[in-house]
């Protein structure tokens, strides 16, 4: 996999050509639009690139779970229509739903109070009345209070008391705040709720009869989106009356088709190399079948154009660290079959394929790695048996694996550094990179001499070596006088800061070791928990240990699959990309069609 090389490309054109040439270009499917107009200042104003109205109106249909017979052919079928009826009936349906649940608060607020019922305004000669919820302990106050006032209910812990006034009482009159409880009286709230309840009926009713058109919303979403799309390119666009122009970033090997495309309409078309101040969208090429790996590049951040691709790197150590994590071969296994199992749904499209070839990676990794360190759902094979040559590593021999940990720890983040030293290999930083790569490899074989003295002066001579080249190549200043020479050498020296940093990412990687033994160690502790309950629970003994033994496993399992997933990611994406990606870039938006034209 690599990073797909690209230039700039402006396309000019008469102003009436405008939509032609923004429908071809779609149609090739080739080029990331880059913005030569500063977007409309009124947010409501910009054009989103995708049909989000479609979206929340098919949503809105399909959560009703008894749909109606599905219209599969419709003629003169008005998406905009369907839409735009969807979206206002939602509304509808919102604004009843949240009608009702003030009514029906209403009536258990009013509730204490009685059957009130309201006398025409004339007959209180402008005076209204006031709810208040006095607690007992404060009812004594009411003594005190100057506006009339009479209790209409007492329970156990309140007195609901109503004061008569024109307006308002100021709230340091009463010992508590105003109640408020409408102008309705409970008969008329009641008849209030049933009229909501029979308009929400007819709303529902409505929906679900327009869930007859869900098909063809769903077929019609690519149309729409194309439409969307197109509306949000032409807000990049550069106009005047007369003239237009278009600009984007567009790969190599497609530049001939843009080429031809411009000579067909007739209109000027100008390719450029990226400047030294540009820097394009990152466009990663790689099969179809392996685009879980270009996934898991992107998916914590884009790499910069002028970097390198991890695809490759992060599909493999993603599928060595989650086996490490594991450390089961019998989860493995028991992983595997679950994909052979849905083989063929896994097969559907080419991203689920992806997705099935990472996942045989993760499992076939875990089954190597478990068969190695000799464990099977907890289970160590007996010495005699033909599983245990397999048996090279003790988990429990913590002084191995804590050195194996760290030992990928460093070989991990010094790939990354000599990935980014050959992406600087035309700057001088490329030897500060090495020079880290020195300093890490310096630490490592300095911990595993333990005393060697050969090994000693090997660890002494790379870290010397390194930290030279770290001190001297760091700083990419310009020279414009001789101090600048001196302030090179000082942000050389104040780049060292980061030791801590890269040996506390090497020893990150203990977590490998720290996670497998818990994962075995919990695996052992069911085992052990079956057995005896098995020896000592007569009767229903076998029973119960047949429940320790899936539940137990089955949780274990669980939470050796999240620490998998989520440490194994960790490593990459933080202590990896700390060293191996040295600026984030801008995924390549290809404008283009996704209808498909027969």
């Amino acid at each position: 996999m690599s990073i797909i090389k690209q230039q700039k490309v402006t396309l000019f054109g008469l102003y009436k050509e405008k939509q032609r040439l923004l429908e071809g270009l779609q149609s090739l499917g080739c080029m990331h639009i880059i913005p030569l107009v500063p977007p409309p200042k009124e947010v409501e104003k910009i054009v989103s690139p995708r049909a989000e109205k479609v979206y929340k109106a098919l949503k809105f249909l399909s959560r009703v779970e008894s749909k109606r017979r599905q219209i599969h052919h419709k003629k003169n079928f008005d998406v905009d229509t369907l839409v735009d009826q969807t979206l206002n009936l939602q509304l509808k349906i919102r604004h009843a739903t949240d009608k009702k649940a003030l009514i029906e608060k209403r009536l258990i607020d009013i509730q204490p109070w009685g059957n009130i019922n309201y006398p025409p305004e004339k007959t209180l000669a402008g005076y209204r009345f006031w709810y208040y919820i006095v607690p007992l302990a404060k009812r004594k106050l009411l003594n005190k209070v100057s506006v009339p006032w009479s209790i209409v209910h007492v329970d156990n812990k309140f007195a609901y008391t109503v004061l008569i006034a024109k307006n308002e009482p100021k709230s340091e009159l009463m010992p508590v705040p105003r109640t408020h409880l409408g102008s309705l009286s409970k008969h008329e709230l009641l008849n209030a709720l049933e009229e909501t309840e029979l308009l929400l009926d007819e709303l529902h009713s409505q929906r679900h009869g327009l869930t007859r058109f869900v098909y063809l919303l769903t077929v019609n979403i690519a149309e729409a989106d194309d439409r969307a799309a197109l509306a949000n390119a032409s807000q990049k666009v550069l106009e005047d009356p007369d003239l237009v122009a278009i600009q984007g970033w567009v790969p190599v090997d497609t530049l001939d088709q843009v080429h031809s495309f411009a000579n067909e309409l007739g209109i000027a078309c100008l390719i450029e190399k990226p400047g030294k101040n540009e820097t394009p969208p990152t466009l990663l090429k790689q099969p179809k079948s392996m685009s879980a790996a270009k996934d898991l590049a992107m998916f914590y951040q884009v790499p910069g154009y002028f970097g390198w691709d991890p695809s490759w790197l992060l599909f493999g150590s993603f599928s060595l660290f989650f086996a490490m994590i594991l450390a089961d071969a019998g989860y493995g296994l028991l992983l595997l079959a679950g994909i052979l199992i849905y083989w063929k749904r896994l097969s559907s499209n080419p991203r689920a394929k992806a997705y099935r070839n990472l996942g045989l990676s993760l499992t076939i990794c875990t089954v190597v790695y478990g068969m190695l360190v000799g464990s099977y759902f907890g289970i160590t094979p007996h010495e005699t048996s033909f599983l245990s040559q397999f048996h090279l590593l003790n988990v429990n021999n913590f002084d191995l694996m804590m050195k194996l940990s760290i030992i990928i720890g460093a070989l991990h983040i010094g790939i990354a550094n000599i990935s980014m030293a050959y992406i600087y290999r035309h700057r001088r930083v490329a030897l500060a990179k090495l020079g880290w790569l020195a300093v890490i490899y310096a630490g490592l074989v300095y911990w595993l001499a333990a005393g060697n003295q050969a090994g000693l002066m090997a660890s002494y001579s790379l870290f010397a070596i390194g930290g030279l080249a770290i001190v001297l190549f760091s700083s990419e200043r310009p020279i414009n006088k001789m101090s600048d020479h001196l302030l090179r050498i000082l942000d050389g020296l104040f780049s060292l800061k980061n030791l801590l940093n890269a040996f506390g990412d090497v020893l990150s990687y203990m977590r490998l070791f720290a996670l497998g033994l818990a994962s075995a160690s919990l695996a052992i502790t069911f085992n052990n928990l079956a057995s005896n309950a098995y020896h000592s629970i007569a009767g229903g003994g076998l029973l119960i240990a047949i429940l320790i033994l899936l539940i137990g496993h089955a949780l274990n399992l669980v939470l050796s699959l999240m620490s998998g997933v989520v440490h194994g990611l960790r490593l990459n994406y933080i202590e990896f990309y700390n060293w191996g990606q040295a600026e984030e870039g801008v995924a390549f938006q290809r404008f283009a069609r996704k209808e498909i034209k027969e």
